[in-house]
C-alpha cells in the first residue's frame, strides 16, 4: 500500500465530494482549489495508484476517455447519464431489469451497461433561460429492482 500524500488525499476527496464520475481534468480543477500547484501528471499517477488499490473504479463510456468514481459507488449496480452539452456524467439509480429478451436466441447475458445521453437539468435550464436545480445524481422514475447481472 502506498503512503498517503496531500495530493492523493485531495484527489480522493474531490472524487468523493462529486458523487459522480469525474474526468481527470475535472479532478484536476477540483483539486487545484486546495492544492494549487498540482499538475495533471500527478493526477494521472495518483489515479493509477488509487485504481490499483481498489479505492476508485474507472467508468468507461463508448467513445470516451475513462472517468473515475469511488469504489463504493461502483460496487452497486447502476447506470450513467452523459450530458452532451457540458460533457459531465451522472450516476443513474435504478435499472430497467433483465435484458435477456434483447439478446439473440441462445445467447446468455452476464451483465449489462446502460448509458443515457441528453442534457442535465442545469444545461436544459440554461437553454430555456431558467434557474436549474442542483441534483448530485440523476434518478429514474421507477425504483431499482433487485436482479442479478
Amino acid at each position: 500500500m502506498e503512503r498517503s500524500t496531500r495530493q492523493r488525499t485531495a484527489i480522493r476527496a474531490a472524487i468523493e465530494a462529486a458523487a459522480r464520475p469525474l474526468s481527470p481534468h475535472e479532478i484536476h480543477d477540483a483539486v487545484r482549489v486546495t492544492v494549487p500547484e498540482i499538475g495533471i501528471a500527478t493526477i494521472y499517477r495518483n489515479l493509477k495508484l488509487l485504481l490499483g488499490e481498489g479505492e476508485i473504479q474507472a467508468v468507461t463510456l463508448p467513445g470516451e476517455n475513462p472517468r473515475y468514481e469511488t469504489s463504493h459507488l461502483a460496487h452497486h449496480h447502476h447506470h450513467h447519464f452523459h450530458c452532451v452539452p457540458c460533457d459531465r456524467v451522472f450516476e443513474v439509480e435504478g435499472c430497467p431489469g433483465r435484458m435477456d429478451d434483447l439478446a439473440p436466441a441462445g445467447f446468455v447475458i452476464d451483465r449489462h451497461e446502460l448509458t443515457l445521453y441528453g442534457e442535465c437539468a442545469e444545461c436544459a435550464a440554461k437553454r430555456k433561460g431558467k434557474a436549474a436545480p442542483e441534483p448530485a445524481t440523476v434518478a429514474t422514475k421507477r425504483p431499482a429492482r433487485a436482479h442479478k447481472h
